[in-house]
């Protein structure tokens, strides 16, 4: 029997529309026969943290193991609370870091960073590049990629692609979408089919509303579509309208979209930011640029437009690159660790096998 697990993570998807790792973690854990806790899916930032605490309190005795997501920024109080909440109870718990910022956060707060860090039996990254940077804070880190589904992400060769060009992130400062509209302009002239669309959540910090004006500014009304964040279900046949996906983050960790991206066999082009550079073999998966710099990226679009046998390449390389993040890969790894990390515990932790949640069980459905 597998011990009850409580998540703890940003579970946002019904108000939001972006599906986040915990999520998906979440079903396959449940697929996989482990009672499941989840905490929180409530939209505002205190009400969430309100609602992990208590959930991690009144609900003490319902789970064996738990795991906890660390974000840099105002979202590292939370991990901070509910740590203080588990250690209280005697439960041991992994933590898994997220966010290209948090080595920056870290290095403004080292002290904190190390006490969050120490006292969890285990604590895992999604990226070398996270690896590496908060390596200085605890040495024993583990790696543990973000996973895709990669089945659910039809692969189609690009042999010769359309200027087809596709974004998908929210809408805020730290991946400059206005960065991809500066391409489209730059690409015009020379391809008159050229459209790009453009997917996310409006996080409401202005980014939409200067994108918005930058397209006005640069004549790209009938060139540029935005659209609000779809459902998960929904990305693989986004995707699949166009050839060409634009990563423009000037801050990034290891983006699920870019890997959806892969896996459908699009053409990557991303700036070099953060860990895109451990995620992404440039000139073999992807085409690498500097950040915030149009003429470089429109550049690598004009490449793969026009280069034999350059996109073939990265299609084909991008598919086999997906393939290794593939979740039935990884949830084994989350089996075994969540097992050692209950075990390292004398106190023995209740069994279920009935799946649990904070609200409601987890959508098994994909």
């Amino acid at each position: 029997m597998k011990p009850a697990v409580l998540l703890v993570g940003n579970f946002l998807s019904p108000a939001i529309g972006t599906r986040g790792i915990c999520e998906d973690l979440a079903v396959h854990l449940v697929r996989s026969g482990w009672p499941v806790l989840t905490t929180s899916a409530q939209p505002g930032r205190c009400l969430r943290l309100w609602d992990m605490l208590r959930t991690a309190w009144r609900k003490r005795d319902q789970y064996a193991v738990a795991q906890v997501d660390v974000y840099s920024g105002p979202a590292f109080v939370w991990a901070e609370a509910v740590s203080c909440v588990l250690r209280r109870n005697g439960t041991p718990y992994v933590l898994t870091l997220h966010g290209g910022n948090l080595p920056s956060f870290a290095r403004r707060w080292p002290g904190r960073v190390r006490r969050l860090l120490r006292d969890a039996v285990a604590v895992t990254a999604p990226s070398r590049f996270m690896l590496e940077g908060m390596k200085p804070y605890r040495a024993d880190l583990q790696l543990l990629p973000n996973p895709l589904n990669v089945r659910a992400y039809p692969f189609r060769l690009r042999t010769r692609p359309e200027p087809r060009m596709i974004w998908l992130r929210a809408f805020h400062e730290i991946y400059n979408p206005s960065l991809a509209a500066r391409v489209l302009a730059l690409l015009m002239a020379e391809f008159p089919a050229a459209v790009l669309s453009m997917v996310g959540p409006d996080k409401e910090d202005g980014s939409r509303a200067r994108l918005e004006g930058t397209s006005r500014d640069l004549g790209l009304a009938d060139r540029l579509v935005l659209r609000e964040a779809i459902p998960k279900d929904e990305v693989p046949r986004c995707l699949a309208t166009a050839d060409i996906f634009l990563n423009t983050s000037s801050v990034d960790n290891t983006p699920v979209s870019v890997l959806e991206a892969l896996a459908c066999g699009m053409c990557v082009i991303s700036t070099d930011v953060g860990g895109i550079p451990y995620l992404l073999e440039h000139e073999r998966d992807a085409l690498l640029v500097p950040a915030n710099n149009p003429q470089a990226m429109a550049a690598a679009v004009r490449r793969v437009l026009t280069e034999d046998g350059l996109a073939e390449r990265l299609s084909r390389n991008g598919r086999d690159k997906a393939e290794r993040y593939d979740w039935p890969i990884v949830v084994r790894q989350w089996e075994e660790l969540l097992v050692a990390a209950w075990g390292s515990t004398a106190r023995p932790g209740p069994l279920d096998n009935r799946a649990a949640s904070s609200g409601s069980e987890p959508n098994t459905e994909n």
